[in-house]
């Protein structure tokens, strides 16, 4: 069986022309753009923009990544739509407070339609056999997924696999947290999205990175890399290996070889480019150890609440936005108004947590972080 190739480019800073040659380096060192597209081809690129931020929050793909994969697509004579889909609100104005709306316009690059979407059926799928997905990847011929390396408190690592989520149009993607709170199912789903809406090519960006409370409410830490493959699976693992992550641990790891997705072990991947030794962090700030899979049955709301990690807020950075009691999928809310009063910090009402983290992942401020309790941590210590 022929190996799964990841091309690791070193590049230390977002400097336009430095972020140029290494995109250019990496796409070629998998064939050249001619492998991948034609002219004519109509292909949106699907960064992160988890929710819109300045770039140098390392929350979403930064835009000198962006922008040359746009140029190199727009060379090749490639009509280049972009878009992703953010937690809440419009992808417009998410895509323009992250600067990529800029820079996009200025390379006569088209925003796709990610705020709507249809019904699709996927009966290859694992678990999940219906998707609404949105009209901008439902009308592209090709699909780019430029992810943005950053910890997670549900999937370790939020890469190649979980960027695909954004393909999911607003407020929908909290109904399969809803309805599939386990982290493996969870996982399991991403990994049929992927399997029904497969990327030509996918690209991470690792020059600065977020370690820590990621996606959103971490720190910056400079990796110094862009990494290519057409295996999001793959490309996840390599990124584990350079964050000192166990791929294991990343839920989305297994069921993504048993799709056929691609592999995660390391003997079935060939790196090309860079060697990965040169990149290797093992002081980046990431949870060691795979997610708590949820029991079924009657014991499963109290195993789930003494054991897995749970959201908290810290009231002294919380500005009361109430995003996260916006966001909360589960009714009763787990997380709302004490006694209606917005003057005050949103609380927990933990027994209805189903432990999505959408609160943490969207908290403006990194108000919100996930801790361990008590018997989690006699039981689950962290490496």
């Amino acid at each position: 069986m022929s190996k799964s190739v990841v091309a690791l480019v070193q590049c230390d800073t977002y400097d336009d022309e430095e972020v140029n040659g290494a995109i250019e380096a990496g796409i070629q060192l998998l064939g050249g753009t001619s492998d991948f597209f034609k002219a004519d081809e109509r292909i949106v690129l699907k960064p992160n923009v988890l929710l819109g931020t300045s770039p140098q929050k390392c929350v979403t793909t930064h835009p000198s990544v962006f922008v040359a994969v746009g140029k190199l697509l727009k060379n090749a004579g490639v009509e280049v739509y972009y878009g992703d889909s953010p937690s809440f609100g419009k992808c417009e104005w998410h895509v323009k407070k992250a600067n990529l709306k800029q820079v996009a316009d200025e390379l006569g690059m088209k925003l796709a339609d990610f705020d709507r979407g249809a019904s699709i059926s996927h009966q290859d799928a694992l678990l999940n056999k219906r998707f609404v997905i949105a009209n901008g990847v439902l009308e592209a011929d090709g699909m780019v997924n430029i992810s943005k390396l950053k910890t997670h408190p549900l999937t370790r690592l939020t890469g190649a696999v979980k960027n695909q989520f954004g393909c999911v149009p607003g407020t929908l993607k909290s109904q399969y947290h809803l309805k599939m709170p386990d982290p493996h199912d969870f996982a399991t789903m991403l990994v049929d999205l992927n399997t029904l809406i497969k990327a030509r090519l996918y690209i991470m960006d690792g020059i600065m990175a977020m370690e820590g409370n990621g996606p959103r409410g971490g720190k910056p830490r400079k990796l110094g890399v862009l990494l290519f493959s057409r295996d999001p699976v793959a490309l996840d693992s390599i990124a584990c290996k350079i964050i000192d992550l166990k791929p294991e641990f990343v839920p989305t790891s297994k069921p993504g070889e048993k799709a056929g997705l691609g592999t995660y072990h390391y003997e079935n991947i060939e790196i090309v480019g860079q060697p990965v030794e040169r990149f290797i962090d093992r002081d980046f700030e990431v949870v060691r150890r795979p997610p708590i899979p949820y029991p079924s049955g009657r014991l499963r709301t109290f195993i789930k609440n003494r054991i897995c990690p749970r959201p908290a807020i810290a009231p002294a950075k919380c500005n009361r936005c109430g995003i996260c009691v916006s966001l909360c999928p589960v009714e009763p809310k787990a997380v709302n108004w004490p006694e209606g009063d917005e003057s005050k910090p949103p609380v927990y009402q933990y027994g209805r947590c189903i432990r999505c983290y959408c609160c943490q992942e969207s908290c403006p401020e990194g108000a919100v972080s996930v801790e361990n309790t008590l018997l989690g941590r006699i039981f689950f210590p962290r490496q």
